[in-house]
């Protein structure tokens, strides 16, 4: 069974409104005060308003290097969601732990902080870094400061352990998710004269017939990449608005996309594509409103991750969470940024994706279990190869 104090730490971060609009700051100092209870410093790395913070912690300070044990403190929202309990409650009921969070991911950062004494008393020839970042859920953007910080603190792990949910089976690769705006503006008109307008919607439309174009033509023609549920890239339109009556012609209009491209494949290839083929447009707009054209946003940007079944950082999580395969996850997370740094990175958490963002989110105290072994086997590691 999960340790009484382990689980009890995951019912406080639950508790925990985190939501990724919100600030984590309740979060982030409770670990920092608790590992401070232990004499370890922690290295806080703050947005630009100071509402929302990273947290870099070694344990084990001195050791030549470390692995990073990485999770986000930020979880989705509730709004809308058919939830039969309070989200924030925490209950542990028949054997799962219920509440948002509880599987997304608060239960792998409270069984790491868990054991961060083991962890301080560990004969591995390597220290654990704990990272805990901000807005992950909403592209990412934390951990690029926190690994920036790591940098520039001449931080340089071994390796990095992704803790989201994988059933405790190591996964090597993911997609890639980049999501963008793109606003159109046209020139109103009374729709008896569409001659002198130019309609955003319209124009908007024909782009968005462009982005439905690359998406069928991955489906049929992209080289598969078996092990992956969709086993090619993806594109997809989202959400689109504009137009204020029926009768006048838009000058506004906006959409947003995405698109989920293998490790093998180029998203910003695909995005310079989209860019193309509105550039070959605006010139006949222009014609008709010097100010007409396309302005595109970037929301997200989240590299795919591809490891390797052959890292050392892979065998590791093998052998701790008693798996001998390995997996692939549809899912983005953090762990593409840590390799594309430079570092090795394995994903492996307690818990299914498919309990993450539900109503009654939900994680197994079996799961939990699972990681808390993994965690005490990492602390009892005497060699990292």
């Amino acid at each position: 069974m999960i340790s009484t104090p382990a689980l009890q730490l995951a019912q406080t971060l639950v508790r925990m409104n985190t939501v990724s609009h919100n600030s984590n700051l309740e979060l982030i100092h409770f670990v920092r005060d608790t590992l401070a209870g232990l004499g370890v410093k922690s290295r806080l790395t703050y947005n630009a308003d100071k509402t929302k913070a990273n947290l870099f912690a070694t344990l084990g300070e001195g050791k030549p290097a470390g692995i990073i044990l990485s999770g986000h403190t930020d979880t989705v929202p509730w709004d809308g969601q058919d939830w039969t309990m309070d989200p924030l409650s925490a209950v542990v009921k028949d054997g799962f732990l219920y509440g948002r969070g509880s599987c997304d991911m608060k239960s792998f950062i409270a069984i790491a902080v868990a054991h961060a004494e083991n962890f301080l008393h560990s004969p591995a020839p390597f220290a654990v870094h704990l990272a805990l970042s901000y807005d992950e859920e909403v592209g990412c953007f934390g951990v690029k400061e926190l690994i920036a910080d790591m940098r520039d603190a001449g931080v340089k792990p071994l390796a990095c352990i992704v803790g989201e949910p994988t059933s405790m089976v190591p996964a090597i690769a993911h997609k890639g998710v980049y999501r963008y705006k793109c606003c159109v503006r046209g020139k109103e008109a009374h729709s008896s004269l569409t001659p002198i307008s130019v309609n955003a919607i319209e124009m908007a439309a024909r782009v968005v017939g462009k982005i439905r174009d690359m998406a069928e033509d991955m489906q049929a023609n992209e080289p598969r990449y078996e092990g992956f549920d969709v086993p090619f890239s993806t594109a997809s339109v989202g959400q689109f608005h504009g137009g204020i009556a029926d009768n006048v012609v838009p000058r506004d209009a906006e959409f947003r996309y995405e698109f989920r491209d293998l490790p093998t494949a180029d998203a910003r290839a695909m995005q310079q594509e989209v860019i193309a083929f509105t550039e070959a447009r605006t010139p006949a707009m222009k014609k008709v409103a010097a100010d007409a054209g396309f302005r595109f946003e970037t929301i997200c940007e989240i590299p795919s991750f591809l490891g390797s079944a052959n890292d050392a950082v892979t065998r590791l999580a093998q052998r701790l969470s008693n798996e001998t395969g390995t997996t692939l996850v549809a899912f983005g997370t953090e762990a593409g940024l840590f390799k594309n740094s430079g570092i090795p990175t394995v994903v492996c958490g307690p818990g299914s994706i498919n309990q993450a963002h539900q109503p009654d989110e939900f994680v197994s105290l079996t799961q939990l279990e699972r990681c808390e072994d993994f965690m005490r086997g990492l602390a009892a590691t005497t060699a990292f190869e």
